[in-house]
């Protein structure tokens, strides 16, 4: 019997909770017979800007001992939290953040210029015309 440390969903529409959970490697067992609960993971930001991880290390090792294999998702954010290598995709995912970010103030500035020129040319447009030349 192979295991696998994944995550279950848990939570609401709109507002995903997971459990980190050990449980039968099937693919078809995602609602299957969870084996023991050893963590939760919040991924909505709280008030702080914070996404939760509470995860009982020994459990994690205990099952990682049994021969556990934790999933993708489970390896990167044990490797963020410390307990893992950092996977790789968690570099990808930083530099592309980072590109976006450095990438966000140049386009936010070049719609401002855009949306100034454009206020110009409005107020060129429309003139006031006088009552005089209006009669004329």
């Amino acid at each position: 019997m192979a295991l696998a440390i994944r995550f279950a969903l848990f939570g609401c529409t709109n507002r995903p909770f997971f459990h980190i959970v050990v449980m039968e490697k099937r693919r078809a067992q995602r609602s299957g017979k969870i084996k023991e609960m050893i963590g939760s993971y919040d991924p909505m930001p709280n008030q702080d800007n914070q996404k939760l991880v509470a995860v009982d290390f020994q459990k994690l090792q205990q099952w990682l001992g049994f021969g556990a294999v934790p999933t993708k998702h489970v390896a990167e954010l044990l490797g963020l939290g410390g307990f893992y290598p950092i996977h790789p995709m968690s570099y990808i995912k930083a530099k592309r953040k980072r590109k976006l970010m450095e990438k966000q103030p140049a386009d936010m500035q070049a719609k401002e210029e855009a949306q100034e020129t454009e206020a110009i040319q409005v107020n060129e447009d429309t003139q006031p015309v006088s009552t005089e030349d209006a009669s004329q």
